[in-house]
C-alpha cells in the first residue's frame, strides 16, 4: 500500500536518460535495442514513463489492455475514448481533458498523435498515483500501482478490480505485440503480487442469474428497462469498439444510456452478464424488445481480437440461449448489429467469421438450395472464406463479366480483385468484402420487370434472394410472390425511403441493384 504522499515532480530534460535507465531497471522491462526511427511507440513509452515516473511496462500494459496498442487513427471508442491509452471524454470520465491540463498539450493532438497520447496516459496515471499517496519508493514498486490502474479504468468496485486484474495479468504473462506499422512492443513476464487494498474484496463477483458459466455485474438502471414487451426471438452479435472492462464500466455509467445482456472477453472467453434476459437492454434499437445482445471485446477493423476462446465461449452462450428460449439456430435469428432493422452500426464487421460461429453454435450456416444461389441467409464473405456461398459469389461475378478464375468456392486474390472492381463500378465501398449491400447488388442483377403479389418466376426468385441479403431476414425463395414476399418488399421500401406499396418497380430494383 502507499506509504506517504509525494508532490508530483516532472522529470527534467537534463536527467531524462538517467530516469529512463532507473525506470527500466526497477520495473524489469526487457532489454531492447536502442529505439531508433523504427521504434516510435517504444520510444514514446520510455520517454513518457521517465517524464512522469511511471513504470514503462505498466504504461505499455495499460495501453495494450485498452486498445492492443492501436490508436485507430484518432477515431473514438464506444465510450468516446481516444488513442493507444484510451483517453476518455464523456460525461462521467474526462481523462482526455485531465491529460491536456497536466501536459499542456492540445486536445486534438492528444486524440490523434500516438506519442502525445501515451504522454497523456502517463500523466493521468501519475496524477492518480499522487492522489492515492504513492511516494517515490512506492512508484518504484510495480505492485503498488494496482489502485492507480483501477482508478485509470474509471470504474468502482468489481468493475475496477476487473480492469486492474487484466493489466496485471498482462504483466504476469508478458506481452509480445505488433503495433500498427509493424513495430514490435515487448513486456517481459514477471511474478506479480499487486497490493489491492480495499479492492481485494471486489474480486468476488456474483455468478450470472441466467447463464451459469458467466459472472454478474449489473448495468446501471438508466441503461435498460425492466421487463419486455415482446417475446425473445433473436440473438444480436455486437463488437464493443473498446475493451472488455471498459465496456462493462460504460454500461455501468448512467450517462451512456446503452447496455447489452452479455460481454465476452477476447483473451480467454470470460463472460459477464449485465442485464437479465427477461429485461430489455439498449443495444439494437428496434430489435431491443425481442432480442438478447452479446458484446464482444475488440474493434471491427482488427481481427486479432476475435480469438478461438472468444468464438467458442460466445457460441456456447448463444447455443444455450437459443435452446432456452426456442430461438432457431439460423442466420435469420442470430444476426449482427448491422443486420438489425433501423440500425446504422456496422458491427460485428467484415472480419467476424459467421460460418465458423454458426458451426460452433450448431446451427444453420445458410443452407444451399439446388440452384447454388438460394440460401436462408447470406453471410459476409471475404479473403480466406470458403464454401458454397463463396462459390455463389464467384458465379454471380463471372456471369456479370468480372473474372474470378476458377469457380472453386475459395475466396482468393482473384475473387477479391473481382469483388473490388464490381463494387467500384456500382459506387459501393470497394473493400473486396461481400457484405449485405454487395450481396444484394449481385443477387438482384438482371432484367427489372415490374413485380407484385401473384407473380411467379425466376425474377421473383432473384428478388427474394436480394431481399434476404439486404434485410438480413429469411424470405422464402420459391419464385412465388406471396404475402410474405410483399411484406418483405414493403419493409425494404420503408427502410430505404421508397414508396412502401409492396410493388417492385424501377425505383425498388434500382435500390437493390445499387446495394442500397
Amino acid at each position: 500500500m502507499p506509504s506517504r504522499a509525494a508532490a508530483h515532480t516532472r522529470g527534467r530534460s537534463t536527467v531524462l536518460a538517467a530516469l529512463t535507465a532507473t525506470v527500466l531497471a526497477v520495473t524489469g522491462s526487457p532489454a531492447l535495442a536502442a529505439p531508433g526511427d523504427g521504434h516510435p511507440m517504444d520510444r514514446a513509452f520510455a520517454r513518457a514513463a521517465a517524464e512522469f515516473d511511471v513504470p514503462r511496462d505498466l504504461l505499455a500494459a495499460v495501453g495494450y489492455g485498452e486498445t492492443r496498442l492501436d490508436g485507430h487513427s484518432g477515431r473514438p471508442s464506444q465510450a468516446n475514448g481516444y488513442g493507444v491509452m484510451h483517453l476518455v471524454s464523456n460525461p462521467a470520465d474526462k481523462t482526455l481533458e485531465r491529460a491536456a491540463a497536466l501536459t499542456g498539450k492540445p486536445l486534438g493532438k492528444l486524440r490523434t498523435d500516438t506519442g502525445t497520447n501515451i504522454l497523456g496516459g502517463a500523466a493521468v496515471l501519475r496524477s492518480y498515483a499522487d492522489e492515492l499517496g504513492l511516494d517515490a519508493r512506492d512508484r518504484d514498486d510495480i505492485n503498488a500501482w494496482y489502485p492507480v490502474v483501477a482508478a485509470y479504468g474509471g470504474a468502482e468496485g468489481p468493475a475496477a478490480a476487473l480492469y486492474a486484474d487484466a493489466v496485471y495479468t498482462f504483466l504476469a504473462d508478458g506481452i509480445r505485440a505488433d503495433a500498427p506499422g509493424g513495430e514490435h512492443i515487448t513486456v517481459t513476464s514477471r511474478p506479480v503480487a499487486p497490493q489491492k487494498g480495499a479492492l481485494a474484496a471486489s474480486e468476488l463477483r456474483a455468478q450470472s442469474p441466467d447463464y451459469p458459466s458467466a459472472l454478474w455485474v449489473a448495468a446501471d438502471p438508466n441503461n435498460y428497462t425492466q421487463g419486455r414487451t415482446a417475446t425473445i426471438d433473436k440473438v444480436v452479435v455486437h463488437v464493443t469498439q473498446g475493451s472488455y472492462a471498459g465496456s462493462i464500466n460504460w454500461f455501468r455509467n448512467p450517462a451512456s444510456e446503452v447496455s447489452a445482456h452479455y460481454v465476452v472477453r477476447s483473451s480467454d472467453g470470460e463472460i459477464t452478464q449485465m442485464v437479465r434476459d427477461g429485461d430489455t437492454a439498449y443495444h439494437a434499437r428496434s430489435a431491443n424488445s425481442s432480442s438478447l445482445g452479446i458484446e464482444h471485446e475488440g474493434f471491427i477493423d482488427d481481427p486479432s481480437w476475435f480469438t478461438d476462446s472468444m468464438y467458442r465461449a460466445s457460441a456456447a452462450l448463444t447455443k444455450y440461449l437459443c435452446d432456452r428460449y426456442g430461438i432457431p439456430k439460423d442466420r435469420a435469428h442470430i444476426i449482427g448489429h448491422s443486420e438489425a432493422p433501423g440500425n446504422d452500426h456496422t458491427d460485428p464487421g467484415p472480419y467476424w467469421d459467421w460460418n465458423r460461429y454458426m458451426q460452433l453454435v450448431g446451427g444453420d450456416t445458410g443452407g444451399e438450395s439446388p440452384d447454388g444461389l438460394s440460401f436462408t441467409s447470406y453471410a459476409t464473405q471475404q479473403s480466406g472464406s470458403a464454401g458454397a456461398q463463396v462459390k455463389a459469389v464467384q458465379r454471380l461475378l463471372s456471369e456479370q463479366g468480372y473474372p474470378v478464375g476458377t469457380v472453386d468456392g475459395d475466396f482468393g486474390p482473384a475473387t477479391k480483385a473481382a469483388v473490388t472492381a464490381y463494387q467500384a463500378a456500382r459506387g459501393l465501398d470497394a473493400d473486396g468484402v461481400v457484405g449485405p449491400r454487395t450481396w444484394a447488388a449481385l443477387l438482384s442483377a438482371g432484367p427489372t420487370p415490374a413485380l407484385q403479389q401473384g407473380d411467379t418466376g425466376d425474377a421473383v426468385k432473384r428478388l427474394q434472394r436480394a431481399l434476404t441479403a439486404a434485410l438480413g431476414t429469411t424470405v422464402g425463395i420459391d419464385g412465388s410472390f406471396g404475402p410474405t414476399t410483399a411484406t418483405a418488399v414493403r419493409g425494404y421500401q420503408t427502410s430505404r425511403g421508397l414508396t412502401a406499396d409492396g410493388i417492385v418497380g424501377p425505383a425498388t430494383w434500382a435500390a437493390l441493384q445499387s446495394g442500397r
